[in-house]
Order: C-alpha cells, then sequence, then structure tokens
C-alpha cells in the first residue's frame, strides 16, 4: 500500500506528528512544489492529516466550522457553489460571460512617407511603415479576422505649421494609405485620426496663439481634415483633438459634403495622460511647449466623461471612445451604462503596449496569458470595440487556439 509523506507522519510518531512536505531535489520554476499534480488519494475525513499540539478541530467544539456528510468526510452545508462552473474548460466556455473577437479590434498603424519601415524603440514590435509594407500589414491581420484599421501619420517637419493645412491635403500621406487600402482591400474599414498635432510645428492638437490652443479656428480645420479623409475613402473619422463642440461641426462639415455614411467615433474621455509617450515617439508629435491639460480631461474626474459623453451623443457621435484604457476600467463601464447607449471604445494605448513589452521581455510575465486577459478586461468593463497594437498578434493567437 503506498503511502504519503503526510500519512507517514501521522503513524510515526503522535509526538512529532506535524510534519510538512520537502521541496523536491530536481529544479523547478519559483514557487512550483511539483512538477505534476499528486495523484494520491485524500483521506476526505482528514482524520490522518498532520495536526500541531492544541491545535482546534475545525469539525469539534461547541461551535465547529465544518461538519460531516453521510460518509464521515468534512463538508461545508453549502447548496451554492460557484465552483461548480469553473471545474473543465468545457464549462467555462459554457457559461462565460464576455467574449473577445479579432472582429472586435481597431489596430493603430503608424507609417511614414519613405520606402523603408523604421521600428519605433519604445514599442517593441511597431513600426512606422512604408506604403508597400501598410498594405502588407493590412493584409496578414485580415487573414487573422482583423478587418478595421485606424491610421497615424509621421509627417515631415517641413510640412508642418501651426495651422496645419497639410492636414487636408488631398494628396497627402493619409488620404493617399486610403486610397490605397481601400483599392486592394476594400472589405477593410479604415478609420482616420482627426487632429492637428501630427501637422502642427507647435506639437499640439490645435491652432496656437500666445501659449493658447483656440478651440473654434480648430475646429475649422478639423472640418476640413475630416472630409478630406473622408472623400479618400475613410469610413469612420476619429476626432481625438478634444476640441468643445468638434463633433458636431464634423457631423455637419461631413453631412453638407454628401458623406451621411460616414461614422464618427468620437474620443469622448481622452484624459492628459502619462501613458501616451511612446504613441508621441512614433509620431514624433510631443507638444513643443506646456503639456495638453487644457483640452484634454483630469485623470482625477470620472463623472467629467458622462458630461462629455451626452455632449458627443447629442452632437451625432455614432461611438465613444476611452483613452487610455486599462487605468479607466470605470470610465468605460460609466460611458456604457451612461443615457447615450452607444458603442464604447477602448484604446489600449502606447504607454500600456510598452509596459507589457518590458516586463514580458524580463520574463516577468507570459505575454500571450497577459494580453488576451487584459483585452478581455476591456470587454468585461463594456467595451465593444478595443483599440490595440496587439490586434494582429492577439487574433493570431486567437485563431491558433480556436478561442473564436
Amino acid at each position: 500500500m503506498k503511502l504519503s509523506l503526510l500519512s507517514l507522519a501521522a503513524v510515526a510518531s503522535p509526538a512529532v506528528a506535524f510534519v510538512t512536505p520537502s521541496r523536491p531535489a530536481s529544479p523547478l520554476p519559483f514557487g512550483v512544489l511539483h512538477a505534476e499534480p499528486s495523484t494520491d488519494p485524500v483521506d476526505r475525513t482528514m482524520a490522518g492529516a498532520p495536526v500541531a499540539p492544541g491545535a482546534p478541530d475545525p469539525t469539534g467544539g461547541p461551535v465547529p466550522s465544518l461538519i460531516r456528510n453521510a460518509k464521515s468526510e468534512v463538508w461545508v452545508p453549502q447548496r451554492a457553489r460557484p465552483r461548480r462552473n469553473r471545474k473543465s474548460a468545457a464549462m467555462r466556455s459554457m457559461v462565460r460571460e464576455n467574449i473577445v473577437t479579432p472582429a472586435n479590434f481597431i489596430y493603430p498603424l503608424f507609417l511614414h512617407d519613405e520606402d523603408y519601415n523604421v521600428a519605433i524603440a519604445s514599442m517593441p514590435g511597431c513600426e512606422r511603415h512604408s506604403m508597400a509594407s501598410l498594405l502588407k500589414e493590412v493584409g496578414e491581420a485580415m487573414e487573422q479576422g482583423v478587418g478595421n484599421f485606424v491610421l497615424f501619420p509621421k509627417v515631415d517637419d517641413a510640412l508642418k505649421s501651426n495651422l496645419a493645412a497639410e492636414a487636408y491635403n488631398p494628396e497627402g500621406i493619409i488620404p493617399r494609405a486610403i486610397r490605397l487600402i481601400k483599392s486592394k482591400y476594400p472589405e477593410a474599414i479604415v478609420t482616420t485620426d482627426v487632429a492637428l498635432d501630427p501637422y502642427s510645428d507647435q506639437g499640439h492638437d490645435g491652432i496656437v496663439e500666445d501659449g493658447e490652443i483656440l478651440n473654434d479656428p480648430t475646429i475649422h480645420q478639423l472640418c476640413r481634415q475630416a472630409v478630406c479623409q473622408a472623400e479618400a475613402g475613410a469610413d469612420i473619422v476619429a476626432p481625438s483633438d478634444m476640441m468643445d463642440g468638434r463633433v458636431g461641426a464634423i457631423r455637419d462639415a461631413l453631412d453638407s459634403e454628401g458623406h451621411t455614411n460616414v461614422s464618427i467615433l468620437a474620443y469622448t474621455a481622452k484624459y492628459a495622460s502619462a501613458y501616451y509617450g511612446p504613441f508621441r515617439d512614433a509620431l514624433d508629435s510631443h507638444p513643443g511647449f506646456g503639456d495638453k491639460k487644457t483640452y484634454q480631461q483630469d485623470p482625477a474626474n470620472g463623472r467629467e466623461a458622462l458630461v462629455e459623453a451626452a455632449l458627443d451623443a447629442a452632437e451625432g457621435a455614432d461611438m465613444l471612445m476611452v483613452k487610455p484604457g486599462m487605468p479607466y476600467l470605470d470610465v468605460i463601464r460609466r460611458l456604457a451604462d451612461c443615457d447615450a447607449n452607444l458603442p464604447v471604445a477602448a484604446y489600449h494605448v502606447s504607454g500600456e503596449y510598452a509596459m507589457i513589452k518590458a516586463a514580458c521581455e524580463r520574463g516577468w510575465l507570459d505575454e500571450k496569458a497577459v494580453v488576451l486577459e487584459t483585452l478581455t478586461c476591456f470587454k468585461r468593463a463594456g467595451a465593444d470595440i478595443i483599440l490595440t497594437y496587439y490586434a494582429k498578434q492577439a487574433a493570431t493567437w486567437m485563431n491558433e487556439d480556436g478561442l473564436y
């Protein structure tokens, strides 16, 4: 008869009954005591379990913590046991509340007007794409089920100005990229960023005068930019500037030019966050002075997002976005539950991406596991759409594992 170490300890000597199993001699990962799960039978009466002198018996005393069932096994008399719904992979899949698929993703892509790619040091795995590479990346992502792409340009400094007129150049980098993608992949959804910062010599999302970001003159330029992008074939325009009233103005500008089917994904709750650094590296668009706190939201405020959501919905937004994502799950939930009743997007921003990459490169996290968990957290918080630099990779993992 095979006895476990615990059983031997109980039989060997009542005076020295408390014995803990020793760590195996063979090297195992930190925190792992056994390479394989134990197959030794467990005496569920717990009669032979080691006990220190004077230790209480959970099944004894005037108010026992546990009782015994008809087989004398220790028993917690509780009818509801949530673990029953977790007992196997098939059971967990059957009752899963939130499922992320590649169709939920928008894949952000950086591009520049060069015939080669440039790696982005602070975002391992991401690049500024040439036009040819951009088209290849779109094709590969679509093969994995990702169908929506948002484009961000690195603009030559010589083309930048305070009025950011290059933003609505019909032969600019973004209109050409839209036409290129649509010519080969007409079924792809192309989303565009509506903001002046990539085109501004000030590095801000709006026109600058004496250190002030001018709201209404900026919106004038944003309307031109949105219409230019729509005429190139954009399916969705996404104003990220955070100027007051820009959603309504852009909606009217699009409609007046016949682009009533072009959707608006509003950056509704875009926070003045420290998580954007790697993105600004990618576009070379760090603010030329100061910060963006006079137009982006204060990270300390949650209710304010509801004010922005009500305004964007009333002005004609089709979808609402929260940026950044993971640190603002509470805001995602607020927008998902608010009266606007519009789809909610979460932007898994560059700083979040870079942190995961850095930890995984050091062996501190399992990249696949933590990425898929992170994306599921966005869905659980209420996001219908997830913008993530992991879109293609996550979709590949999902396909390999048959997760959708």
